[in-house]
């Protein structure tokens, strides 16, 4: 029993070590720095990013807590001010009619501007953050290889036809790596649903929530160096599931401003900081730190977590339902 609980405890102790090097591994800013010196494109994208994300959107909800709202109550009071006359003040309705037009005004604010805004502002935030870890892969010196980038595809048609290799084999490569990314998105999606459903457990329900997102956010972080590397959807889950509280810590302070700001204001927040977190996750030797802080401890080994189990056996399941299939589901289910 006693040598039990020793390995628990030094097990527990090098839990504690990798999720405070992930969290320092995410904190590491400065490679942000280094690598928009490196690229001008680099540059520019994240400054497009933090331009549309922050000082747009951002100052839009600025302008409007701050002006707008302040300027509404200002024109359509809530109450009698000490200088109108008794007149005006004994008309109760008015003030009624006065509070629906200021909260329609407000309402309007958000439907034409704010609203629209948001939904341009992530559809055009993804195209960028691809961009930004692309980019970021280069200024690291690292070739981008990608089985869905056209350029590539091209080369490696043209070279398997000079091979006289078979056209089929490389339709079917491409129709592996289109079923890869369609299970992935399935399974990050099964598994937002499940963060969201574990925010309404009572008592421990934020605990669990912080952390399914801080694992979300850093999967997120590092799937753009993943992909770019092409590291096939088997071995970064078996990497990510064995390294879980590094990668805990990784996803920390990237899901902080969720807690403490409204959900439009932290959606601005996050979309300013999360290419700055792709592109530490892009800068940082995960693999290679991992393995020694692991070696330090005596080769410690704490076990894998499978934290994709439950949105794994959902997407599975949808993913049965259409004729395109994932190389996954080619080799047999993972988990099941």
């Amino acid at each position: 029993m006693g040598g039990r609980m020793e390995g628990l405890g030094a097990k527990g102790k090098l839990a504690a070590v990798l999720w405070v090097e992930g969290f320092r591994q995410a904190c590491c800013l400065h490679r942000v720095l280094i690598l928009c010196h490196r690229s001008r494109k680099l540059l520019i994208r994240t400054g497009q990013c933090f331009l549309l994300n922050g000082f747009i959107f951002l100052g839009s909800i600025l302008i409007l807590n701050s002006f707008i709202i302040p300027a509404l109550h200002w024109i359509l009071p809530a109450m009698c001010p000490e200088f109108s006359s008794q007149q005006l003040c004994s008309f109760a309705g008015i003030w009624e009619f006065y509070s629906i037009l200021r909260h329609g005004l407000v309402q309007l604010f958000y439907v034409t501007w704010l609203y629209p805004l948001y939904v341009f502002s992530f559809i055009l935030s993804n195209i960028w953050y691809n961009d930004i870890a692309k980019y970021g892969f280069y200024a690291m010196g690292r070739p981008v290889i990608n089985k869905l980038d056209p350029v590539r595809q091209s080369d490696v048609l043209t070279f398997q036809n000079a091979a006289g290799l078979e056209r089929s084999t490389d339709l079917g490569w491409v129709m592996i790596g289109i079923g890869e990314q369609v299970y992935s998105v399935l399974l990050l999606s099964c598994f937002f649903l499940e963060v969201y459903v574990t925010g309404f457990i009572p008592y421990v329900g934020k605990a669990l929530n912080f952390l399914l997102l801080s694992w979300m956010y850093a999967y997120y972080c590092f799937e753009y160096k993943w992909n770019f590397s092409e590291i096939g959807l088997d071995k970064r889950l078996d990497f990510f599931e064995s390294n879980w509280a590094f990668f805990a810590g990784f996803g920390s302070p990237c899901v902080l401003p969720l807690f403490f700001f409204s959900p439009l204001v932290s959606y601005g927040c996050m979309a300013i900081l999360f290419p700055l977190f792709v592109l530490t996750a892009t800068g940082s030797e995960a693999e290679q730190l991992i393995s020694s802080r692991k070696t330090s401890w005596g080769d410690e080994c704490f076990g894998r977590l499978q934290i994709f189990k439950a949105a794994d056996s959902l997407s599975m399941r949808l993913l049965s339902l259409f004729p395109l299939q994932s190389k996954r589901h080619i080799q047999g289910q993972k988990y099941l």
